[in-house]
């Protein structure tokens, strides 16, 4: 007999995972948006942002959630500094360039953490680690239901600099066309600086609503982030922003569900399933080519 209440409770608990998921891709399609460039390092930026918040609970018990302040200013600051200090140096070089310091990024930046934390796992308590929620028949895990609305107010703060601020046409038009808003004098290199900014604060974001979910931080580089945000711009369509967020809940809800429906032994591989079969059947993501609105 069909279980309603289990799979409202997976159901709710894939799209609150899902929204985080879409948090790590929003940062790389927007990136690739504008840039058109795809960052390999985009995974170590969310595990910077674990450490960050590690740091900071065990010099001053900060919880992950006030680390914000620390964390997002440390992952724009960095993001704009890399991508003016090394990256707009490659806009006219090859793809492959791009590429390569990316990956290059990635191992700079896993082996500081490696050098500076060790190669065991650090962890973050919370009191409230075990807590629920309820809602009718459903509970939900208070740090799920935080994470969840804390990727709301970050997306929701996203949209509304990219549709309502001068900065955010900015933006759109420098991925609409570069040449174009250069004419009608827009900064396009200080706009990249930005938005490099913007996606790798995205990314440490994160890093910091995940520490809590994991309880540890992994003993993997950040490749498995940076392959799951592949994996959600890819299922909505490298580009375009809102079908990242899409992405995201799909990715976490297919994820959930095959756990709970299969088995939790192969949860990753569910994604990849979906994601495969997307590349197969419609190669160009679920919601097509690139828009430039949230």
């Amino acid at each position: 007999m069909f279980d309603y209440v289990s799979f409202l409770q997976n159901l709710s608990n894939g799209v609150l995972i899902g929204g985080v998921y879409a948090l790590i891709g929003v940062g790389l399609t927007l990136v690739f948006g504008v840039m058109k460039i795809i960052n390999f390092a985009h995974g170590d930026f969310v595990i910077l942002g674990m450490y960050c918040s590690v740091l900071l609970n065990s010099l001053f018990g900060w919880d992950p959630y006030l680390s914000l302040l620390v964390a997002m200013p440390l992952g724009f600051v960095t993001g704009a500094l890399l991508q003016r200090l090394v990256l707009s140096r490659l806009m006219e070089a090859p793809p492959e360039s791009s590429l390569l310091v990316t990956l290059g990024l990635a191992l700079v930046i896993g082996n500081i953490l490696l050098l500076t934390f060790g190669a065991e796992p650090k962890s973050v308590n919370v009191s409230y680690a075990s807590s629920t929620v309820s809602l009718g028949d459903v509970s939900f895990s208070l740090i799920l239901l935080l994470a969840g609305l804390a990727t709301m107010v970050v997306i929701a703060g996203l949209y509304t600099v990219l549709n309502h601020t001068e900065l955010g046409r900015a933006i759109r038009a420098t991925a609409d066309n570069r040449l174009g808003a250069e004419l009608v004098g827009i900064n396009t290199r200080w706009i990249e600086a930005v938005v490099f900014g913007i996606g790798m604060a995205l990314a440490v974001t994160a890093g910091v609503v995940l520490i809590p979910l994991l309880f540890a931080t992994p003993t993997f580089s950040g490749a498995i982030f940076t392959l799951k945000a592949f994996v959600v711009t890819v299922l909505g369509g490298l580009g375009n922003i809102g079908a990242a967020i899409a992405g995201g809940l799909l990715l976490g809800v297919v994820e959930v569900m095959g756990a709970s429906y299969l088995t939790s032994d192969y949860r990753d591989a569910y994604g990849l399933l979906v994601f495969l079969l997307i590349l197969l059947l419609r190669p160009e993501g679920l919601f097509g080519k690139t828009v430039k609105r949230v």
